[in-house]
């Protein structure tokens, strides 16, 4: 129900920034202290324990926006008292033009020539008309299968919530996600990290991948077996991999991926600090502006599902 004065809301933790304040104001909200907001906006995935430490003062909140779409950090604290907004979409294109760059940059072995000394022979492989399965149904994917058109590939999506989508030739449920491997040059992770998709790459799975086809994950590095990647890199099992995010991470200086030459990483930055503030900004601002009048919230998490 919209209310004829600003939201008040508690913008937390403590130096969040400027910027996130100049968003709020911007959506029409007031900042206030936690006993007196109706909602909370977070700037760090990385302080729970502040977050619910807030929560407890906090007795009139009704929602709470996170910061990142990934949500794993609160996934023991979400409950149904709250509405619980996050950043989901907010870096699908950042994100799924880095994706597109890793495995056009790992087909076309760029990996290789980067590091060459000498004029080296012709290899790669041609991603025009070749074959793409995305893991994840998310904004990263929309934007991806967008990026991905004039390359006119045969792409495949795999989702939980399997319907129809525009440029996507066809659409997995989530538990058949290893029938999109074989065959396929490109194989890209977008999806949640829940703990059905904890591990759902290891060696079984890199084994049902053609021996060209690149993995590129932008994701969370959870998702693949570390170990067995690196099996499989080795051993040529797969093309290679272009990773954004690893397990551990950050991935310590002497780990072997460094050295493998199939092997592609970039470090987490899927958006930059420079590219993900004014695209969260936007975000806060609009989710603001729709608190006080009474809409419906953008980015809404799942609680049962986690994500």
């Amino acid at each position: 129900m919209k209310s004829s004065e600003a939201p008040r809301i508690h913008l937390g933790p403590e130096a969040s920034g400027n910027w996130l304040e100049e968003a709020v104001v911007a959506g029409g909200g007031q900042l206030v202290a936690p006993e007196d907001c109706e909602a909370i906006v977070w700037g760090d995935a990385r302080k729970v324990t502040e977050l619910n430490e807030v929560l407890g003062r906090a007795g009139n909140a009704r929602w709470v926006q996170l910061p990142f779409a990934g949500i794993e950090n609160f996934v023991e604290n979400l409950d149904h008292d709250h509405i619980w907004t996050c950043g989901k979409g907010v870096y699908a294109e950042p994100v799924a033009e880095l994706a597109l760059a890793l495995g056009i940059a790992g087909l076309r072995s760029l990996n290789t020539y980067a590091r060459a000394d000498n004029w080296t022979r012709p290899a790669g492989v041609n991603l025009l008309k070749g074959r793409v399965t995305i893991l994840g149904g998310g904004g990263i994917t929309e934007s991806l299968v967008r990026l991905l058109q004039p390359w006119k590939c045969h792409i495949t999506v795999v989702r939980n919530r399997v319907r129809a989508m525009d440029g996507v030739d066809d659409v997995l449920e989530a538990e058949r996600f290893a029938d999109g491997l074989p065959g396929a040059d490109l194989v890209v992770l977008a999806l949640p990290l829940t703990a059905h998709t904890e591990g759902m790459f290891s060696h079984e799975e890199f084994g049902l991948m053609e021996e060209h086809a690149w993995i590129v994950n932008v994701a969370r590095g959870k998702h693949i077996v570390t170990d067995d990647l690196v099996e499989a890199l080795r051993s040529g099992a797969i093309g290679g991999a272009g990773l954004d995010v690893t397990d551990p991470e950050p991935l310590p200086d002497e780990h072997p991926l460094w050295s493998l030459p199939n092997c592609i990483i970039t470090p987490h930055v899927g958006n930059t600090p420079d590219m993900a503030i004014p695209l969260l900004s936007a975000r806060v601002t609009e989710n603001v502006r729709r608190f006080g009048a009474g809409d419906n919230l953008i980015g809404l998490v799942d609680v049962d599902a986690g994500y």
